[in-house]
């Protein structure tokens, strides 16, 4: 064993080592995360205004060229160009539709400050909250989900906007929990959402903006549905079993396990917050109800929750999706911010986890001091949705697609080449310039890998009068045309 030396005095006098590595010089090669020998230095503050806690990392290297793990970090994702149109076709659907709709895109940093999220997600989020304290000494966190980030904008444009607000994003989310099939700890999510609608034509409309999407994209009622119930619902059968109003949110959270956890664990959940026995096998009982009509019997028909679903399902019946959807008690949604009417996507074969989820949450945006607003909304994530599509076998074919490939036949043209390519381009056409001279066989075959629809060749005859040579790959059709007639 050798030790990789520091000799450097007057560099220690300024640097604080934080570690250093025994090397082998017999060691293979391993990866670099395990094997590269660092030597990490933090920058002592200096009264010349250096910034406190900047990092220094000089490498000092065994001579064999180390090799690096290629892998991102887990529950991450790379987008390949292949991946890349695929998320791109999402992303359109998710725009088209929102658009479709009447709503106005916006966006918030990845980056918040944490207690925006803690205040009120409930206790699972609080958990998997990627969080850190920043060189400000400042507690932030990267973004868990969208609907707090809106809160806050809301907030922070006060009277300067009209209501309602009609407004959709697409943003990338982070969440460190335990992976499974379309669960990830970074994905991206749509959502949708209505600022200053009370009434329940709010939600009925965001089902129909799904459902919409769904059609879109060739998922059909037979794939997928829709479980919908209300906040109010546990409300009120909490306050029928006497449970304390202030357990609410923790039993919206252990509520929200069922399907996903062995029922027993939910009863021994339930029991740690202090409900009876007897009052868990009854509440149970009545969130297994799948029927509106079995509920009212529970509850009686003159309860708020009631109302708002039987208005809700009417309005399906209006909007033409009622097939879609069918009344589950047991949805109540993990976040704890939400108040109302509450719904969850799925995939009808059980295969999946829930594929979207929203409902009411009328009183965020005074949890963070503003105004009391009513408001609803969905996520609707990126991941569950492309494993659905493979399910069915509905992922579409999506090739790189180029309207134009110039060649030039020989290598002082390669400028004119450029010229041509300039000029298409600046007629909205797609254009791949080749960049070296390459034999026409390769030019054919890369022209066919990218589907392109004609090649145009730069040839000195031709060039010299002016003109191209242009050849649609389609049919094989060849012709000359000058250049500024080229369309």
């Amino acid at each position: 064993m050798r030790a990789i030396q520091i000799v450097t005095t007057r560099l220690s006098s300024c640097l604080r080592p934080i570690r250093f590595e025994l090397v082998s010089s017999s060691s293979s090669p391993r990866l670099l995360s395990n094997s590269r020998r660092l030597i990490c230095t933090a920058a002592a503050t200096k009264s010349n205004g250096g910034r406190s806690g900047s990092i220094v990392a000089p490498l000092v290297e065994n001579e064999e060229v180390q090799k690096i793990d290629v892998n991102p970090p887990k529950g991450t994702r790379d987008f390949a160009p292949e991946d890349m149109r695929l998320r791109n076709w999402l992303f359109n659907h998710f725009k088209e539709v929102s658009r479709l709709f009447g709503y106005e895109e916006v966006d918030y940093p990845v980056l918040e400050t944490e207690a925006l999220f803690i205040r009120k997600a409930g206790e699972e989020i609080r958990d998997q909250l990627y969080c850190f304290e920043d060189r400000g000494n400042r507690r932030v966190a990267l973004r868990p989900e969208l609907t707090p980030s809106l809160a806050r904008l809301v907030i922070q444009k006060g009277k300067s906007v009209s209501l309602p607000l009609k407004w959709f994003a697409i943003g990338q989310c982070w969440r460190y929990e335990r992976m499974t099939r379309g669960r990830r700890r970074e994905h991206y999510q749509w959502n949708m959402d209505i600022i200053g609608v009370p009434h329940v034509t709010a939600e009925a409309e965001l089902i129909s903006a799904i459902v919409t999407f769904f059609k879109r994209i060739g998922i059909t009622a037979s794939d997928v549905g829709f479980k919908v119930s209300s906040r109010k619902v546990l409300q009120e059968l909490l306050r029928k079993y006497g449970v304390p109003e202030n357990l609410f949110g923790r039993v919206c959270i252990i509520i929200d396990k069922i399907e996903k956890i062995p029922i027993d664990e939910i009863k021994k959940e339930l029991g740690s917050t202090g409900i009876s026995e007897d009052a868990i096998e009854q509440l149970l009982q009545v969130l297994s109800v799948k029927s509106l009509d079995d509920l009212e019997d529970v509850l009686g028909g003159a309860g708020e929750a009631i109302a708002d679903l039987k208005q809700l399902f009417s309005l399906a019946e209006k909007f033409g999706y009622s097939e879609w959807i069918q009344f589950d008690a047991s949805v109540v949604r993990g976040l704890a911010y939400y108040t109302g009417i509450v719904f969850e996507g799925f995939d009808r074969k059980g295969n999946l986890r829930a594929i979207c989820g929203g409902g009411r949450y009328d009183r965020l945006l005074p949890t963070y001091g503003g105004d009391d607003i009513p408001a609803c909304g969905f996520g609707f994530g990126d991941a569950v949705i492309v494993e659905l599509l493979k399910e069915k076998n509905l992922l579409p074919e999506l090739g790189q697609e180029v309207e134009n490939i110039v060649c030039a036949l020989e290598k002082d043209l390669q400028g004119a080449a450029g010229t041509v390519a300039t000029a298409l381009r600046s007629k909205g056409q797609t254009v791949d310039l080749v960049l070296e001279s390459k034999p026409l066989k390769w030019v054919f075959k890369r022209a066919a890998r990218i589907n392109a629809r004609r090649l145009i060749l730069v040839g000195k005859t031709e060039w010299e009068d002016g003109s191209v040579s242009v050849k649609v790959l389609s049919t094989g059709e060849q012709f000359q045309v000058k250049l500024n007639d080229l369309e």
